[in-house]
């Protein structure tokens, strides 16, 4: 994939600070290594590749948090369309760190706030991180999370980490992004299980409402349609036998369809 990514012109992260998409509409589709190689031979005309310090594909770390019982896991399960999660994500190779609250209402709407988290190694991360009012640092997240999470941030602790490499595309009109998100890795805080999904590649469209894109056609032309996934529900699902799973099986069981048909 390095090889197809250095046919692409690249845009830096100063130039794609109009295209935040903060409140936008998500789509996720699901493929494996082998098709999204041909999809990146035959968009490379259409997209820039996101360059940063030299790289075009970079190593992204999350952890997930959620209280004991797992409620936002739970609601997400039973299929409430209106959802919440609370991250920390960490742009590994900038030394980026940031607690991310994203809200999910009933009309599939995304809105995505964030903080900048100081003080977190993302290549050694805590496992016992407590979202109380201890010091300065510890008051602006509780106050950031309670103006913006429908939880109480004292009974929040870590669940589940991830770590991925993605590639980011934005389309030549500047209105939309594509993440690629391959190699995923997860582990279970509660459990110490761990799961890799390396054949499985994670698009996601990201734009401000049902613009035209130029990927819809290419992705339609590689049998590539919609499909959820939340790397939070699916990594927890893989790593935690306790957790519920109706609405999770059938996921998984078209995700090994797609690796079969591959």
């Amino acid at each position: 994939m390095t090889e197809i990514l250095k046919d692409y012109e690249p845009i830096t992260l100063d130039e794609m600070k109009d295209i935040r998409l903060m409140n936008r509409i998500d789509t996720k589709f699901v493929t494996t290594v082998p098709v999204l190689k041909k999809l990146l031979d035959i968009a490379r005309d259409d997209y820039f590749v996101q360059e940063t310090g030299g790289l075009r594909i970079s190593p992204y770390y999350t952890m997930y948090f959620d209280t004991d019982d797992c409620a936002m896991y739970n609601r997400h399960e039973v299929g409430h369309l209106s959802r919440q999660k609370i991250r920390i994500r960490s742009y590994v190779d900038a030394g980026l760190n940031f607690l991310e609250i994203k809200t999910k209402n009933n009309h599939g709407r995304t809105k995505k706030k964030r903080m900048a988290m100081e003080n977190f190694d993302a290549l050694n991360p805590r496992h016992d991180i407590r979202f109380e009012r201890q010091d300065s640092e510890h008051v602006a997240y509780d106050d950031f999370i309670r103006t913006w999470l429908k939880y109480d941030p004292t009974a929040l602790t870590c669940q589940l980490e991830n770590r991925f490499d993605r590639i980011t595309l934005v389309n030549k009109g500047k209105t939309e992004r594509l993440t690629i998100d391959t190699n995923l890795r997860f582990h279970n805080i509660t459990t110490d299980a761990c799961r890799s999904m390396d054949d499985i590649v994670i698009i996601e469209l990201k734009r401000d409402g049902n613009l035209p894109s130029p990927i819809l056609g290419r992705l339609l032309e590689l049998r590539i349609h919609p499909h959820g996934f939340s790397k939070y529900c699916i990594g927890s699902a893989l790593t935690n036998e306790a957790l519920r799973r109706n609405r999770i099986k059938p996921r998984l069981r078209s995700i090994e369809k797609i690796l079969r048909h591959e």
